[in-house]
């Protein structure tokens, strides 16, 4: 093995640490966007220009619920 195999072989094992960081904003990007998702379809009957007391009270605490059960780290 060459001295340009053993260096590449080596790089492997390590990741790029803004690879790294891309992929945990990315994460949390899907994170956010089921979350997004999950309260919309839970709490929106119908959508207007104002948003009503109750579906308020609806993302509160889907959003809460949602932090509550999930692993931010």
């Amino acid at each position: 093995m060459d001295s340009s195999s053993s260096s590449s072989a080596a790089g492997l094992g390590s990741v790029d640490p803004q690879l790294q960081h891309f992929i945990e904003v990315e994460t949390q990007k899907q994170h956010f966007q089921r979350l997004l998702e999950l309260c919309w379809e839970k709490c929106m009957d119908k959508p207007g220009p104002k948003l009503e007391s109750r579906a308020e009270a609806c993302f509160v605490n889907c959003v809460e619920r949602f932090i509550d059960t999930s692993q931010f780290n």
